[in-house]
């Protein structure tokens, strides 16, 4: 939410608005910032203190927009007619309304964090004016009886990905332990239950049935894996087939999608699907799930395959393998659709109708 909010100061400010950014600060925090106590006093800085901080500011404004729906709570205290907020999922209020099943979810939602998104559903259901950053999360937030003005605009890309160097890739490779010319299919992502992780172990075991993946490994690039991925591992017998890459940089996140075979983000659920638009800048295969808004985002040019199905995934995969030429090729060009130069005039236009209105 960081980058966004950074995206969107830079790209206005380049266009001839004012912006400033205002954000929650440590005041009692500066007491003590540690424990029950510190997570307690943080939320008076963020749901006592920064409300009146805010209101203040907002008075010599001409426009409000809060960045991230879960700060939906901070609508009441600005002008409802000058103000907006961007919605970019669903996941955790959902989750707190058990619309998941716990075998997705992990674990079940605690009561303060049933209480905590229902007061986030709220206000971001009263909000006059709504940016989604995909038509699913759009048809999401209706569903929850909002209706103000919303609209889709997909998000910009936050920085510039293109194809990395050789040098960069050949460090990248090496980093990950890979022997020359040996391929790899690469996932990037962290453990939350919608990224599907064990999903894409149990797809990366079936395909190595299959001849033309035999000798591939899979680089997993992201957070330290859990419990249950080692376990899944283990239960599969991939051994070190499986490559775990640790918080790897952006330079590194773009060499490895530049010199993967495919990129697998077979996820259950998404606000948007960054590794998405990412991958196809590098010029990766991406294999996504047949769901929205990963189909939304890629269209027809990525290779779609069933995300809870490890073995009808893989028979797609493999079906569609030789196509990955084309797919690659359409997946930079549909990567074109996300820049700030397409995507930025549609803030301005949402912006500029909210004063007006």
């Amino acid at each position: 939410m960081l980058r966004y909010s950074d995206l969107l100061c830079r790209e206005m400010k380049a266009r001839g608005y004012e912006v400033r950014v205002i954000a929650p600060q440590p005041f009692a925090t500066r007491v003590y910032d540690r424990g029950v106590v510190g997570k307690w006093l943080g939320y008076i800085d963020k749901y006592l203190i920064f409300p009146l901080q805010l209101r203040a500011v907002a008075r010599g404004w001409d426009w409000v927009h809060v960045c991230d729906h879960s700060n939906s709570m901070y609508l009441p205290h600005v002008d409802a007619a000058r103000s907006s907020i961007t919605c970019h999922d669903l996941l955790a209020v959902e989750a707190a309304l058990q619309q998941h099943s716990m075998a997705d979810v992990g674990r079940r939602v605690s009561l303060t964090g049933r209480v905590q998104q229902s007061w986030i559903r709220k206000h971001l259901v009263k909000a006059r004016r709504v940016i989604c950053v995909s038509h699913a999360t759009e048809r999401g937030l209706r569903a929850l009886g909002a209706d103000g003005v919303i609209v889709t605009i997909h998000n910009p890309l936050n920085r510039a990905f293109a194809p990395a160097s050789a040098d960069a890739v050949q460090a990248i490779r090496t980093r990950a332990g890979l022997a020359e010319g040996e391929a790899y299919l690469l996932h990037v992502g962290g453990n939350q239950w919608y990224k599907n992780r064990v999903g894409v172990l149990r797809i990366f075991a079936e395909l190595r049935q299959r001849s033309d993946f035999a000798a591939m490994r899979l680089v997993m690039a992201g957070k330290d894996w859990n419990g249950e991925m080692h376990a899944a591992l283990l239960a599969l017998g991939l051994g070190d087939a499986v490559v775990e890459l640790k918080n790897p940089s952006d330079a590194e996140v773009e060499a490895l999608y530049t010199g993967c075979a495919a990129m697998l983000f077979p996820s259950l659920q998404e606000g948007f699907g960054w590794p998405i638009i990412e991958a196809q800048c590098c010029g990766a295969l991406v294999v996504t799930s047949d769901r929205d808004p990963m189909r939304e985002i890629a269209g027809e040019t990525a290779l779609l395959i069933a995300p809870a199905d490890p073995a009808a995934a893989a028979a797609e995969i493999a079906l569609r393998w030789s196509e990955r030429a084309v797919l690659r090729a359409e997946g930079m060009r549909n990567a074109e659709n996300y820049t700030t130069e397409r995507l930025m005039p549609k803030y301005d236009e949402f912006f500029r109708q909210g004063a007006i209105a």
